[in-house]
């Protein structure tokens, strides 16, 4: 009987391996002498800790996450969610954070501060607009534009009361420099308040503010949820060529990982294009993070349409707004070490990239 049921075993056995040979054999013929899916993904993954706030410039990161090409780049995922720049400042002092999507303001405070950090791409550029309610919108729309916070004092017996991010952020810079080398009026024509970017939505929402120096897609919720709510000033009048949110790694984890990295900018940058095109998984990838995903997806994806022309990639493109930023804020006082801006950039990885698609280009011309 023991004997029986020992032939009947190795028979079972048999036909397993057959099977598993049949099945590999057809895999190899299938792929026609072409790499597998799975020969395509890197040997091992790296854990990395990536900081990043639920916010439009980010969205690259969204991206890919949701289609698979931060995984492929070699990268084991460690999500922390801020919800300002300040607060991720910290956690890279602290020693946290391999790999952060946050505003360029922030990456240099914390540069100066001692964070060994490098910026390897760049998320979005120009995406700080000042959007206006009834009660100030008014005094844009008919008038020039430099004495519209001083009539609206006069009138109303008090100063327009603006929202934005908190010192030392892009939007708040973007707002500063926008008084000051726009309009050419002391910041003090109006009363602040500094806020987080769901405190900010929430104040315009419920009228506690006039208005707010704000990005995507606060503008958006704004602009669907109230009609009186007007765009003054889009971010190429705030500050012409203004450099956004960026993606910034650690230098460490560069040196350990330069494979890593340069994979992790590739798909950034295929990331971005998609968004520029206004793909619809691209959206998807978006709503699912953006707002806690509790936004309706069209706004999200009006948020993408309106931000079609400010998604850049490329860091070259922005060292120069980032030096103009730097010496800005050196000037505010709101930048307290001094920043240097080409140790800051690291776009090896990128401009690698732009060589390759130009070979390829040319390659492929007749």
């Amino acid at each position: 009987m023991y004997r029986t049921r020992f032939i009947a075993r190795l028979r079972t056995a048999a036909v397993l391996l057959a099977a598993l040979a049949a099945l590999s054999a057809c895999s190899s013929e299938s792929d026609n002498g072409a790499e597998s899916d799975n020969a395509a993904q890197p040997a091992e993954t790296v854990p990395a800790e990536i900081g990043y706030m639920p916010i439009l410039p980010d969205a690259p990161l969204f991206v890919g996450l949701e289609d698979g090409s931060i995984a492929a780049a070699g990268i084991e995922p460690k999500l922390v969610s801020f919800q300002n720049g300040p607060a991720m400042v910290q956690a890279l002092l602290g020693g946290q954070l391999d790999i952060a999507y946050f505003g360029i303001g922030p990456t240099m405070v914390a540069r100066g501060k001692g964070a060994d950090i490098k910026v390897v791409a760049s998320n979005i550029i120009e995406q700080i607009s000042f959007v206006a309610l009834g009660n100030l919108a008014p005094y844009f729309e008919d008038g020039d534009p430099a004495t519209a916070f001083a009539r609206f004092q006069q009138d109303n017996g008090r100063k327009a009361r603006i929202s934005t991010f908190p010192v030392g952020s892009v939007p708040q810079t973007v707002l500063a420099y926008w008084l000051d080398k726009q309009l050419g009026v002391d910041a003090g024509v109006i009363d602040v308040i500094h806020q987080g970017a769901s405190q900010v939505q929430q104040s315009l929402l419920t009228g506690a503010v006039d208005g707010a120096a704000i990005l995507e897609p606060v503008v958006s919720i704004v602009k669907n949820r109230l009609d009186d709510a007007r765009v003054v000033a889009k971010g190429e009048a705030m500050f012409p060529g203004q450099p956004g949110a960026v993606l910034a790694v650690r230098a460490e984890f560069i040196e350990a990982h330069p494979e890593v990295v340069e994979r992790l900018v590739a798909a950034h940058d295929r990331a971005t294009k998609q968004l520029k095109a206004g793909d619809e998984a691209a959206i998807d990838a978006v709503h699912q993070y953006v707002g806690g995903g509790r936004l309706p997806r069209e706004v999200v994806a009006e948020a993408v349409a309106q931000s079609s022309d400010n998604f850049v990639a490329d860091p070259n493109r922005i060292i120069d707004g980032t030096r103009r930023m730097r010496d800005f804020q050196q000037a505010q006082g709101t930048l307290g070490a001094d920043t240097d801006i080409e140790a800051l950039f690291d776009t090896r990885f990128y401009d690698a990239l732009e060589s390759a698609d130009r070979a390829g280009e040319a390659s492929a011309s007749p």
